[in-house]
């Protein structure tokens, strides 16, 4: 048995002869150093599943001009064992939503008491982001560092999307609840009324959503009307204003009866997106959670309850691996194993393992998709191999930020502020 597994049974009288927590927290707390020492190494920027659009030696071919060309050239360099962008000329490149991600963890970094070294990482990521803001607009929003082309549409470059606002902004206000520095809480209500004013539709009877991933588009995606939910409801706690309220509640409401009789969720309701995965079902739990402590209510909780109970019964093997589908294991990606964690700890009032779990969660991961050596995380493992490529966004920033959580769990004062 692994040290974290060991301390983590241990509380709850699982292990004879227990070791030390101590030790687990040092352990946690040594990977949690040598990733953030590899991620400012690399100034916070790195490569992406989709980034092949910033190919500059693909952009100056005209197959790039046609869709189908543009889809299968970024799927076959995701799924690509190989890491072949530098001979593609793809550039690193730093990722708002990773910096969103990298500031809710120098938040828990903080309340947890570890010690980063010399300059502050927090005021360092506000200055990142602020120069990363898309241009022409007058809101504090932001888009990914790269074409991406979906099933449907083409999303430019640093064109804003609910997403890669969400995270920023709610890691400006994990800052803004730490120091209470107004600015941040400023930035965080800019890009909570850039949500409201850009992206929210509502179609006149129970249907609403919001515009994802461009704000023309009025699909219902699970993840995005929750994401957006919590931080209107985040913004509203913090500022009493009313004009967020209404519009999160009703899409919260308008998913919940979206759930299925077992817990779970399509990832959205148009007839291509009726699967079912671990992190977008995280997200969906932790935002509940987020708007039912942001409002003091428990409206949401059996609806939580159910789908947790789904996500535990889906998405965990006893081993500690993580599968991606409700209904088929692989890929094992990083990105899920943090989004566990993550979900895991957020739900931990709900189920009394579910931190043991997220310790069985972070030992699997670490023993099967770490790279001791150099200091990151692996993408993906398949049946036939294993992807070590790094992703700076989808996996680095993401197991960061599940990492700082175990180790504001294991700290004297186990509670995020931001989720008292």
């Amino acid at each position: 048995m692994t040290v974290t597994e060991t301390v983590a049974a241990a509380a709850t009288g699982g292990v004879e002869d227990p070791m030390d927590p101590n030790e687990s927290r040092a352990e946690i707390r040594a990977i949690t150093l040598k990733l953030l020492n590899y991620c400012k190494e690399n100034n916070w920027a790195g490569y992406e599943p989709y980034d092949v659009l910033n190919s500059r030696l693909f952009s100056a071919l005209p197959l790039l001009d046609f869709r189908f060309s543009r889809l299968a050239f970024t799927q076959f360099l995701k799924r690509s064992p190989i890491n072949v962008r530098s001979l593609l000329l793809v550039p690193k490149t730093q990722n708002p939503k990773a910096l969103g991600l990298f500031l809710s963890a120098f938040a828990n970094l903080s309340i947890a008491g570890v010690e980063t070294g010399e300059g502050d990482l927090i005021q360092e990521t506000i200055d990142n982001l602020v120069a990363l803001r898309s241009p022409s607009t007058p809101y504090f929003c932001w888009g990914y560092n790269f074409p991406w082309q979906t099933r449907t549409v083409l999303v430019p470059r640093w064109s804003p999307n609910l997403v890669c606002t969400m995270f920023p902004a709610g890691g400006l206000l994990d800052v803004y609840e730490l120091r209470k520095d107004e600015r941040c809480l400023e930035m965080a209500v800019s890009a909570a009324e850039y949500m409201l004013d850009k992206l929210y539709w509502d179609s006149g009877n129970s249907r609403c959503g919001f515009g994802y991933p461009l704000p023309e588009v009025r699909n219902q995606v699970h993840n995005a009307n929750l994401l957006a939910a919590a931080l209107f409801c985040r913004a509203y706690k913090h500022t009493g204003q009313e004009k967020f309220l209404e519009p999160a509640l009703k899409v919260t409401r308008y998913t919940v009866k979206q759930q299925h009789a077992d817990g779970g969720w399509n990832y959205g309701e148009a007839s291509s997106q009726a699967w079912i995965d671990n992190f977008h079902t995280g997200f969906n739990l932790s935002a509940l959670r987020s708007i039912g402590q942001s409002l003091g209510t428990d409206e949401f909780e059996g609806s939580v309850a159910r789908g947790l109970q789904f996500y535990r019964d889906h998405f965990f093997r006893e081993d500690g691996a993580v599968g991606y589908y409700h209904n088929r294991f692989y890929p094992i990606d990083t990105h899920c194993a943090a989004q566990s964690v993550i979900t895991l700890l957020d739900l931990k009032d709900l189920r009394e393992d579910n931190v043991q779990l997220a310790h069985k969660v972070l030992d699997w991961t670490a023993k099967h998709m770490w790279d001791e050596k150099e200091g990151f995380f692996y993408y993906r493992i398949l049946r036939s191999c294993t992807i070590r490529t790094s992703y700076m966004r989808w996996t680095q920033a993401w197991m960061l930020l599940a990492l700082t959580r175990l180790l504001v769990e294991t700290s004297s004062n186990p509670t995020p502020q931001h989720l008292r």
